[in-house]
């Protein structure tokens, strides 16, 4: 079973729980789905989500637009904004050496538990491509 999501809107903190709910929709309409894939799709979508939101310029006015297609065999979503440039190039897969640090993990976290992440600016718009094959 297939299916097609979209959810846009303004990447303020209220949106993450929109992806969150619509990311339960799609675990209720496709049960077929396996819990512990949807689970670490969700994390990382709201890793990238999150840093959109966090690091999105000018603060409060990036827009964005989420689009999620399941498919057979794999979770594939774009995440779209109106922020400025990513400034972070590439992005290490590692986690950062010190236990208490608390930024630099969301990209490598959301690296680890994807089968592929990509980031690239396009005009105006970042676009960050989520995928994880179904086990």
């Amino acid at each position: 079973m297939t299916g097609e999501y979209l959810l846009e809107g303004l990447a303020v903190p209220e949106s993450l729980n929109l992806l969150h709910d619509l990311l339960e929709r799609v675990g209720s309409e496709h049960p077929d789905i396996d819990a512990g894939d949807l689970m670490l799709f969700e994390t990382a979508v709201i890793e990238v989500a999150g840093n959109v939101v966090e690091h999105g310029r000018p603060s409060g006015r990036v827009s964005w637009t989420f689009h999620l297609s399941v498919h057979s065999d794999r979770l594939e979503a774009r995440l779209s904004d109106s922020g400025e440039e990513y400034p972070g190039g590439t992005w290490g897969t590692s986690m950062p050496k010190d236990p208490m640090q608390e930024d630099g993990r969301g990209l490598a976290l959301a690296t680890a538990v994807l089968d592929d992440l990509d980031y690239e600016r396009t005009g105006d718009v970042n676009h960050w491509t989520m995928l994880r094959r179904r086990g």
